[in-house]
């Protein structure tokens, strides 16, 4: 062993972004890749790395016997699988989930409100709705009722936006074409998801304008979608119309007449309570718990004091952390409500022949997380430290003030159609792989764990969250990172929005039989 070669190792719990629990943590974070036979100076003492350890993975803070319980941030994330020595690489090989529970139930402390930080903006500019709501953006959309006539609704979008290109005041024509609409059961919770997305979809405020494509023997028929009224959209059938090239030339009829009355709506100054914003984490890594997911936490936060609204989804990477939720929520029936989902999940996972713990993806752990409880651990701290006020199914619309929770799968694009069709009019998205989400109509902000991939994809990416290691760097963060979205909302472009992102990401959740 060579002595000359050190390495000190982060513990979790005394730089994250929980309240320190010094002496608690089982792992550390190595914040560089070690050789084995490296001198990891560890909280207490050293050791040497029992085998090469790769940057962003868990290494042990001292011997872990087979069985015992695994922490980090101060919190279960498995149990050991076999014997871990000091040193050791924690990893999928020695750490598992089981049915090991605290013995002594506790009330989990979570990071204060940040002192002394309050919001630095009291307005946006944004699109005043004549019936009084707040819009982000400013679109015009053709949405399919059955992925039948999807190909028609793109034809349109295309040749109209190709058209409208640049008209002052008018972000694009878009297609939101989605797989389903037919092939299911009528009446059944699948058709009301799907009815209840396309519905929060059509009636959103950053659609000025919108047309529903319908190919006119379809289950998802159109009064299915408006049965207490219109929502502004304007029914085309093609079956009735005979064919496509008619159905075309009737759209771009119909938004040519339309766009001189859009563009008439100007920016102007809306206060931030009216802002609903929708949080996502997707291909994380270990460093999403250390850096993104708390510097979004805190923007979060301050969005929250000012009034505004936050959405906090994705169901399966709360599992393992949603005890901490829970002790937020500001009801009995909100509490309850977190326990009712996760147990809904796990039935619906094993009737899948799944686990929730099947939900790390290779990417996040090749990136160093192990287990969903580690992930949940990290991803919960999208949301602060604001009380939970409400908890919502599916794309149901999202009304109380603070932060609500939202029942929504973890794949990136369901999740955040379900928060877009519930009322988000901005979403936020913390990566720490490298995601290519976008999102339209709502403006999507991706906010980079590491300065290494934000360097690499900048042309992606539009914050680096990579610096906010420790609690007064994640508060400065926080802070600018409210700035962006807040700049974001009033019109500055996201990197997505540039690339042209987000007319094929919306994917409303696919639920119950394909007949």
């Amino acid at each position: 062993m060579n002595s000359e070669r050190r390495t000190a190792v982060e513990p979790a719990a005394t730089v994250g972004p929980l309240v320190p629990r010094p002496g608690v943590d089982d792992t550390g974070l190595l914040l560089v890749p070690v050789a084995r036979g490296t001198l990891l100076e560890l909280s207490d003492g050293t050791a040497p790395a029992v085998e090469d350890i790769p940057a962003g993975h868990k290494v042990a803070l001292h011997d872990i016997p087979k069985g015992a319980p695994v922490r980090k941030y101060g919190e279960v994330i498995g149990v050991a699988l076999a014997d871990i020595p000091a040193g050791g690489h924690v990893h999928v090989h020695n750490l598992g989930i089981g049915h090991w529970e605290e013995p002594t139930p506790h009330r989990s402390p979570t990071r204060p409100r940040p002192t002394g930080v309050s919001p630095t903006r009291d307005h946006f500019l944004g699109y005043r709705r004549t019936d009084g709501r707040a819009a982000t953006r400013n679109y015009v959309v053709v949405v399919p009722t059955v992925n039948c006539s999807a190909t028609v609704a793109r034809m349109i979008a295309q040749r109209a936006d190709a058209v409208h290109k640049g008209t002052p005041g008018l972000d694009g024509v878009i297609a939101l074409p989605h797989d389903l609409g037919c092939g299911m059961a009528e009446g059944t919770p699948g058709d009301a998801v799907l009815r209840r997305t396309l519905r929060g979809y059509l009636g959103h405020a950053n659609v000025a304008a919108a047309l529903l494509i319908s190919l006119g023997c379809e289950v998802n028929q159109p009064e299915n979608l408006l049965p207490d009224g219109d929502l502004g959209a304007e029914t085309l059938t093609i079956q009735q119309l005979g064919g496509t090239a008619a159905t075309v030339n009737t759209a771009l009829d119909r938004i040519a007449d339309l766009v001189p009355r859009l563009t008439r709506t100007h920016r102007t100054p809306i206060p931030l309570a009216e802002l609903t914003l929708g949080l996502q984490c997707g291909g994380s890594d270990a460093y999403s718990g250390l850096t993104a997911n708390p510097t979004l936490g805190v923007a979060a936060d301050l969005l929250v004091a000012a009034g505004g609204r936050v959405v906090l989804g994705e169901t399966p990477e709360i599992y393992g952390a949603h005890h901490l939720l829970r002790d937020r929520a500001t009801t009995p029936e909100s509490a309850a409500r977190i326990d009712q989902v996760i147990d809904w999940w796990q039935e619906y996972t094993a009737a899948g022949g799944a686990t929730l713990d099947n939900n790390p993806s290779r990417g996040n752990r090749a990136g160093g997380i192990t287990t969903i409880w580690e992930k949940s651990l990290g991803a919960v701290l999208k949301s602060g430290t604001s009380p939970l006020n409400d908890v919502v199914g599916y794309a149901a619309p999202v009304t109380a003030p603070g932060l609500t929770f939202m029942d929504t799968p973890g794949y990136d694009p369901v999740s955040a159609t379900g928060m877009v069709a519930g009322g988000a009019n901005l979403l936020a998205f913390t990566t720490g792989r490298g995601s290519l989400f976008g999102s339209r109509p709502v403006p999507c902000l991706k906010i980079s764990t590491t300065s290494g991939l934000y360097e690499r994809m900048r042309g992606d990416i539009d914050f680096d969250a990579g610096p906010a290691m420790s609690h007064t760097d994640q508060v400065a963060y926080g802070t600018a990172l409210f700035e962006a979205l807040v700049d974001m909302a009033s019109g500055a472009e996201s990197k997505s929005e540039a690339l042209g992102f987000g007319t094929e990401e919306i994917v409303p959740w696919r639920m119950g039989a394909v007949l």
